[in-house]
């Protein structure tokens, strides 16, 4: 529970928060365990929330999400756009990696480049905004494809570890280490890059890349709804 803010109103948050797309309704006792919470404060959180209709509760006596939450994820969903926070990180991650910082998305049998920021260095990776490249080769074509679904035990890994690299693949001069962006139900929302021309990598690693690749990574996925859990755990394990 977030030590900031009002209490009751984490509190009700706190029981929203625990339900899961495999739970069509959950008993007070379930709401109790998973929230660690009194029945007693449950169920003075919950008459609120039915009053607004956040929370139903069934027949059985289970309580169920209410139809407020669809309302409100449908207005999310007009009115979202990678534009309004996007470039905003991919600029701040360029600054901490020092290197170019880019943001694919899948159209199609190509990657587009939707956002970019330019590292300030004199000699960095050429691609632009709104250029169209190949999904079989580079670092986020692998992760499009591995978060589209292919099998076979290179998209296996990459899956697992969140992570692909590439190494003059597209060009034989770049090399690029790029993460998938997750939305709601672990969807892939797009691909966060870090383009690092080739002769850099006699000083670094692109794997030197990953704590500050993750970190926005998870950042961003929060944004778009998805659960950056997933990334923290990647992070702690990256940091050992």
């Amino acid at each position: 529970m977030s030590s900031g803010g009002v209490g009751a109103v984490n509190r009700a948050l706190e029981i929203l928060d625990v339900y899961t797309e495999r739970d069509a309704s959950l008993t007070l006792a379930e709401l109790s365990t998973r929230t660690g919470m009194y029945k007693s404060t449950i169920l003075r959180m919950l008459e609120s929330l039915e009053a607004f209709g956040y929370i139903q509760k069934t027949h059985e006596g289970t309580y169920r999400l209410g139809p407020k939450n669809l309302y409100l994820g449908s207005i999310y969903q007009r009115h979202f756009s990678t534009s309004e926070f996007v470039p905003q990180e991919l600029k701040r991650l360029a600054e901490e990696a020092n290197e170019t910082a880019s943001f694919y998305i899948r159209e199609g049998d190509t990657r587009v480049c939707l956002h970019r920021h330019e590292a300030s260095r004199a000699v960095r990776a050429t691609v632009h905004q709104g250029d169209r490249l190949p999904l079989n080769v580079g670092a986020a074509g692998h992760v499009i494809l591995a978060f589209s679904g292919l099998s076979g035990d290179k998209y296996d890994r990459i899956r697992a570890s969140l992570y692909a690299i590439s190494i003059g693949e597209r060009d034989p001069d770049t090399s690029a280490v790029a993460c998938p962006v997750l939305g709601v139900q672990d969807a892939l929302v797009g691909v966060l890059n870090i383009s690092v021309p080739r002769f850099r990598l006699e000083q670094t690693s692109l794997e030197s890349f990953l704590p500050v690749l993750f970190k926005y990574a998870a950042l961003l996925t929060r944004l778009c709804g998805g659960n950056d859990e997933i990334y923290r755990r990647v992070l702690q394990h990256t940091k050992r």
